[in-house]
This record gives C-alpha cells, structure tokens and sequence, in this order.
C-alpha cells in the first residue's frame, strides 16, 4: 500500500534564495473527516485528486493515494468542496539526500510557513536546511484539511 512518511517543520528565515523551483497550489477537501480525507488540488496548471487514511500515533506515517485527473475535473470537483479553500506557494530545496517543500501561505493563513520532507523510513536521518524551526509533525493545527477550517490568522499568534 502507497504511504507517505514525513515530517512538518516551521520555518524561519530565507529559504527562498536556496529553492530551485516553485508553483501555485490551490486546494479544497471533499472530504475531511479525521482519518480520511479526500482533497483536489490544482498545481499550476495539474488536477490531482488525493485520498489519505489516519496517521499513526505521532503523525509521521499514513496511508496516501493520489492520481493527476484532467484540470477541468479539478476545477469542477472545486465548486463541491468543504468551505475554505488553501492557497499557496511550494517551493522546492535540496538538502543533502532530501529535498523539502516549503509552504507560504496566502488568504486566511497568510503569514503562515512550513516545511516538510518525506522520508522513506520513521527514523531515516536527514539534513536540516538553515532554516528549518520548530517541529509540528503530528500537530494537527498544522494539517492543510485543519487549517482549512481553523485559519492561521484566527490562532492569535
């Protein structure tokens, strides 16, 4: 079964001048009860449907499909989607073996950074870029589905 390993950082600092590439990620939840969500995401001009099962106990591990459909079915499946949509900025930054994608969120989670890089085991060692912060895996205020409806500029930080 497909499962995604990885690990959310906040940032702090320049990561822009060390990315390598960028796009623009819109994305609704058809779904998102915990443990199962269902998410269309459009990424630049792409339609990606996701399907991801609960995390294990501290985050780290979960079940993850994903399949590109046409953007028109994207753009359509949008219009049905929870209220709340996230939009934001990926970059991509190599460190060591590893590369992370870093989000900068806009609308109601402006103001709001992360980072997350995927292993291919729990405790595979990786590389730190500089500006990697505080650690949030497993921290559910900081999953896209949460912030959705629970916005980073209502959290008074």
């Amino acid at each position: 079964m497909p499962y995604e390993i990885e690990r959310k950082f906040l940032v702090k600092g320049d990561f822009r001048t060390q990315a390598y590439a960028k796009s623009r990620i819109i994305q609704g939840y058809i779904s998102s009860a915990r443990g199962r969500t269902v998410r269309v995401r459009i990424r630049d001009e792409r339609g990606y449907l996701t399907i991801k099962g609960p995390s294990d106990i501290g985050g780290l591990v979960r079940f993850e499909w994903e399949k590109e459909i046409p953007l028109n079915e994207a753009l359509q499946l949008l219009k049905i989607c929870e209220p709340g949509i996230i939009d934001k900025t990926r970059y991509l930054v190599k460190s060591g073996k590893h590369t992370f994608e870093v989000d900068e969120f806009y609308g109601d989670n402006q103001g709001l950074i992360m980072a997350e890089v995927e292993l291919e085991a729990p405790d595979e060692p990786f590389e730190k870029p500089d500006f990697i912060g505080e650690e949030v895996t497993g921290d559910r205020r900081y999953y896209n589905s949460q912030l959705r409806q629970h916005p980073f500029k209502e959290w008074g930080v």
